[in-house]
């Protein structure tokens, strides 16, 4: 077999298949249900998670990992599951379909056909992974109904299970929700069935697929091999990766020589943005690691960095050199995509959507007037985007849209909790708390705790679906501190020194402090802080050692300045969330400080906090000073 290269035309393959037709005939153009249930389901690879969407409406959307405390848990989402039901006021049996995020057929004929054109190489992946599926994914179906048995038992004749293609779930994921009733859509992962990427078209209910990208040429991979050979484990570093990227000198001979190393032999890019792997220095395809460290060592002159060991200055030179390739791919593919649609609009999806400043640099570039990219892009959303590609396109079901805002309900769409389930908490675990009913009170309390230096941790309605912590499950402390970047790091999140911090600004003074204009309700784009905010930096600020670069003053806000003047924002509206907007609000009127540093409520291995125990427990390990549930101080 031949790899292509270059982008090509959708493989022939029907976007959604059914394996079980039950007790219900559909009729897709006379349909009379009043209500229509659809359970969303993403497993068994990464980010499992599970959405129920019903009449046009997200009811509930979380990752089986809040639940069962494994980060990136790949599980059947039970938990998760259980959860949406529970919120929907529904059984199994009144759901009308139930559909996962992708193609377990598509995916084996892939992996047969990998093994075979790099045969006989690839001999110990190929006995790991063929028993497998084998064993378990190639009876999915199977898999799954005993899966929903466990949590109940139902009928599988009143249950329809559908599959839909990867890359279509990604992009309806994306498409669906927004507010445009026509967009292009990118799609940019990994992998999913064969696709890496996708250029597709969004219009009313309908998603056509223009373009693919295949294995093993992969925007994704390239990115998570760089992941691994800098000491970062694949699919959980890659944003670690980013953060590294801004202490790179771009102007030094080492860092354009790796640029260089990475176009010449690593990866051709052509002009639409499709790219060619060069497999002689990748081992992803067919190993049990991403790259070939030998040859990249023998290419980059330096060897992989093991994890948790220092990093050098050639380590975040390669990490700016990556990521400035990157930036370049992304750019050229939305640049084919506006050639192919001609649309204003964009929408963005799949893992690499998730790297704010490639975004960043796409919203600079003016291609696109307006750009949507879905909260939880990475597998996660695959299970609300296969529940609205049913919904939409085979039940074919009206779409409304608005102008103003999206349909994600600011991504606030987990669990919450009720006042006594946080007073029994308490009274188990004999936490010294007490309760302020008034919240007008709580903020002005809460706002003059984090303006002493205080670190707060802070949980309040419904937890958030996706990778952000956007103000219900969050840290958060004062962006004008210039200890608390470190302090925050290292006292209370236990990670790298290195890792930058966001900011929450109220979203009518985004432009006081930054220099950006769109929206970033979800924290997917970075911007520079602005001009009037900045300080002077030593004229050999670009050459100095990383710890010294960390600790150069660059702004008012220190804490959420990154080394390069960039933020990953999120702007707070009243409208999606009126608590954390008020309590910033509030902050603003004490000190004159529309923005608060927030990073998500959890440690460093853990995923965020979930209950009021997940808080109390995280709080009671930490140096945080504070911890806020609902209208309950707790103290230590």
């Amino acid at each position: 077999m031949t790899w292509s290269f270059g982008f090509f035309p959708k493989m022939n393959h029907s976007l959604l298949i059914t394996w079980k037709l039950g007790g219900h005939t559909y009729l897709k153009n006379n349909l009379t249900i009043q209500q229509m249930k659809i359970l969303g389901i993403s497993a068994f690879y990464h980010d499992s998670a599970a959405c129920l969407f019903q009449d046009g409406h997200i009811i509930a959307a979380a990752q089986e990992e809040r639940f069962s405390r494994i980060k990136h848990d790949a599980a059947f989402p039970s938990q998760a599951v259980r959860f949406c039901l529970e919120v929907g006021d529904t059984t199994i049996d009144q759901l009308d379909a139930i559909v996962f995020y992708d193609k377990p057929l598509l995916k084996f004929e892939r992996l047969l056909e990998t093994y075979y054109s790099f045969a006989p190489k690839g001999i110990r992946s190929f006995a790991k992974a063929i028993p497998v599926w084998l064993r378990e994914k190639l009876f999915l179906k199977d898999l799954i109904y005993k899966a929903l048995k466990e949590i109940a038992p139902f009928d599988k004749k009143q249950v329809q299970l559908l599959f839909s293609e990867h890359h279509l779930s990604h992009a309806a994921s994306a498409f669906y929700p927004s507010n445009f009733d026509e967009a292009a859509i990118l799609t940019i992962d990994g992998v999913g069935e064969w696709a890496t990427a996708s250029i597709a078209h969004g219009k009313g209910t309908e998603i056509t697929t223009i373009k693919e990208l295949h294995f093993p040429h992969s925007l994704g991979l390239l990115y998570s091999a760089f992941t691994y050979y800098i000491g970062f484990k694949v699919n959980n570093g890659e944003y670690k990766l980013m953060g590294l990227a801004p202490y790179g000198n771009p102007h030094s001979k080492e860092t354009q020589r790796f640029i260089e190393l990475i176009k010449s032999h690593l990866v051709t890019i052509k002009s639409d943005g499709s790219i060619f792997l060069n497999q002689q220095y990748f081992n992803y395809a067919t190993g049990l690691t991403m790259t070939k460290s030998k040859r990249w060592a023998s290419l980059f002159g330096i060897p992989q960095r093991m994890p948790e060991s220092e990093f050098t200055q050639a380590h975040c030179n390669l990490a700016y050199a990556i990521q400035n390739v990157t930036e370049e791919i992304v750019l050229k593919m939305a640049k084919e995509a506006k050639r192919l649609t001609n649309s204003k609009n964009l929408c963005l999806a799949g893992g690499v959507a998730l790297n704010c400043v490639a975004n960043g640099k796409l919203l600079k570039s003016n291609f696109f007037e307006n750009i949507f990219i879905q909260p939880a892009a990475g597998d996660a959303g695959g299970a609300l985007g296969c529940a609205l590609a049913v919904y939409y396109q085979y039940f074919q079901k009206e779409r409304t849209t608005t102008t103003e805002r999206d349909t994600m309900q600011g991504a606030y769409l987990g669990r919450a909790f009720h006042t006594y389930e946080v007073e029994q908490m308490a009274k188990k675990q004999k936490a010294n708390y007490q309760c302020i009913e008034n919240f007008d009170e709580l903020c002005k309390l809460t706002a003059k705790l984090i303006a002493d230096g205080n670190v707060i941790g802070w949980m309040q309605d419904r937890m958030e679906f996706g990778p952000r912590a956007l103000g219900n499950r969050s840290i958060l402390a004062d962006p004008r501190n210039v200890e608390m970047q470190q302090k925050v790091n290292l006292k209370i999140k236990f990670r790298e020194s290195f890792r930058p911090f966001a900011p929450s600004v109220l979203a009518e003074d985004l432009s006081e402090y930054f220099e950006m204009k769109q929206s970033s309700p979800y924290m997917l784009f970075t911007a520079n802080i602005s001009q009037k905010h900045r300080q002077p930096l030593p004229i050999n600020y670009v050459q100095l050692p990383i710890k010294d670069k960390l600790q150069t003053p660059r702004s008012s806000f220190q804490a959420i300045t990154h080394v390069d003047f960039s933020a990953r924002i999120q702007t707070v509206h009243q409208d999606t969330n009126p608590k954390y907007w008020q309590l910033i609000n509030t902050f603003k009127q004490l000190t004159g400080c529309g923005l608060l540093l927030n990073t998500s409520f959890n440690v460093r291995g853990e995923p965020i906090v979930c209950t009021p125990e997940d808080a109390y427990h995280c709080f009671q390990k930490t140096d945080m000073d504070y911890l806020i549930i609902g209208n309950y101080l707790f103290k230590k």
